[in-house]
């Protein structure tokens, strides 16, 4: 099979959560490829939502591939039905490219990607752990502007993966058909602790940045007050207490069989983000 180029095949890509981490990035690199896209969300015209099962079809309608980005996680109660019936939708409109952003040691998404791989579509999977970008804009910002990050983790390694890289791994897969049928897992080049990472973070800012090990009753409830809706406390509970056991303490060669080259190193994010002025 040959790659394709926007002349061969001029129908827009779908990327579901585009305004998030790795969607926007995806967007981003697509049209600067020339690229035709359709925005895959619920302020977008046509609207998409998981909720809504029929807002699928429409998203769906004359798209060549599909980048899908559960919302909150593949590791919620549900998903693994919920990406079943969405890649029957889409086998149904005549969409066969489906790349799935997944997550490492959650159970919940190896049984999603299953339902993918046994689907009969033209899948990739891009299994990930915790994004570098946490630390810059999701939620672990606040606690890094203030100078102490709390956290539920001790001292448990992780192969901190940048969105970034995500990204040119997404749109490899979305626009060349030698990713068909592949799993990969992307790790950054190295394993650092949260509290490593925050060292890392105050070294590339000069500030005065701490890590601090609460336990996760504490962090729970510092959530809940500060106004995190309930699921998400409970997702995030989830992740703290199964996820950070040390399962995904090892590295892996994701980014480079899919791109030829080494991933984005943490220090070198941190310094991107310190300069753009994020943890001011």
């Amino acid at each position: 099979m040959t790659s394709k180029t926007p002349s061969q095949d001029s129908r827009p890509i779908l990327v579901l959560g585009s305004s998030g981490k790795t969607g926007r990035r995806i967007v981003e690199r697509l049209h600067a490829l020339g690229h035709t896209v359709r925005l895959g969300s619920r302020s977008a015209t046509p609207a998409f939502d998981w909720e809504d099962r029929s807002t699928w079809a429409p998203v769906l309608a004359g798209v060549s591939a599909v980048y899908i980005s559960y919302y909150p996680d593949l590791a919620a109660p549900g998903a693994p039905e919920a990406i079943a019936a969405f890649t029957e939708q889409a086998l149904a409109s005549g969409v066969h490219r489906l790349v799935l952003l997944s997550g490492r040691g959650e159970h919940e998404a190896q049984r999603a990607e299953q339902a993918l791989q046994a689907s009969g579509a033209d899948w990739t999977i891009l299994r990930c752990s915790w994004f570098m970008q946490n630390f810059s804009e999701s939620v672990f910002l606040d606690g890094v502007r203030a100078g102490e990050l709390a956290l539920p983790v001790g001292a448990v390694p992780e192969p901190f993966i940048d969105a970034d890289d995500i990204a040119d791994v997404a749109v490899a897969a979305l626009t060349d058909d030698r990713h068909i049928g592949q799993l990969y897992e992307l790790t950054g080049p190295r394993l650092l602790t949260f509290a490593q990472a925050v060292e890392t973070i105050a070294e590339a800012t000069g500030r005065d940045i701490k890590f601090a090990s609460i336990s996760l009753d504490d962090y729970a409830a510092g959530a809940a007050e500060y106004g995190v809706p309930p699921d998400l406390v409970e997702f995030l509970r989830y992740l703290f207490s199964e996820v950070l056991d040390g399962r995904n303490a090892l590295l892996a060669d994701g980014v480079q069989r899919a791109l030829g080259r080494a991933p984005r190193d943490f220090a070198e994010f941190a310094k991107g983000a310190a300069r753009s002025g994020v943890w001011a």
